[in-house]
């Protein structure tokens, strides 16, 4: 166990489209096994670590929602694509001798375990890794506002909020070479200026919550790793 760990237990929020393919779209293997090579590092110097993972590479509920009758079962079927994440994420872990359970908000009986905080709390104290799907169980509610409640819920030191960027920009940084990257920020300038690095949901619940967040790129080795341990990477996000 590493002594140096500044986020001794910590929230990772990985969207859908970090596993699918350069469009973010599908399954890809790969993006699975890497992530679980990096979640690996974590559990190895000791730290505590649940991650909740979007479903947008398979569907985006609010997406399916515009073109049919109903957000309410549209928001249900993006539920349970996050499951599907899940559980891949957990196979390939399970590969790499981490212990894991996915605990779902939606309830897949046999498969995934139904979300109970204690048991949540004890997985954590015993170091086993959580994989939070299903987002909250309730339409209306993104992945990311189900990340800082868990988070909250939790008691997690920091949020990490894994992108394709290494940060929190001025402006798209992909679109304008000119942008410049934010090394910190507070949750007002995220809320008054509409940065759009999380719903606003989210952001509001963890000032309220005073729960620190941090943006950075999952693209990049060690990164998650690097952030619990207190280095600089990305963008932080606090009052």
């Amino acid at each position: 166990m590493q002594s140096n760990i500044k986020y001794k237990r910590a929230l990772l929020k990985v969207s859908g489209e970090g596993f699918g393919n350069e469009n973010g779209r599908g399954i890809e293997t790969g993006r699975f096994i890497t992530l679980a090579k990096e979640i690996q590092k974590v559990s190895e110097i000791g730290a505590e670590l649940a991650v909740v993972v979007g479903g947008g590479n398979i569907l985006r509920g609010a997406r399916l929602g515009s073109v049919g009758k109903s957000r309410v079962q549209a928001d249900q079927v993006g539920m349970i694509a996050t499951v599907v994440n899940a559980l891949f994420l957990q196979d390939i872990l399970e590969g790499f001798n981490v212990k894991v359970h996915v605990v779902s908000a939606v309830e897949i009986k046999d498969i995934t375990e139904p979300f109970k905080i204690r048991a949540c709390l004890q997985y954590l104290k015993e170091k086993d890794i959580i994989i939070f799907a299903g987002g909250t169980g309730n339409p209306y509610f993104t992945t990311d506002t189900a990340a800082a409640l868990r988070a909250i819920e939790i008691s997690a030191d920091v949020m990490l909020k894994a992108t394709q960027v290494d940060g929190v920009y001025t402006d798209d940084p992909i679109k304008n070479a000119s942008a410049k990257r934010y090394e910190k920020l507070t949750y007002m300038d995220v809320l008054s200026n509409r940065l759009g690095v999380m719903d606003l949901t989210a952001i509001s619940l963890s000032m309220e919550n005073k729960l620190p967040i941090i943006v950075f790129n999952m693209n990049e080795r060690e990164n998650i790793k690097k952030a619990i341990i207190g280095e600089s990477v990305g963008t932080y996000i606090g009052e």
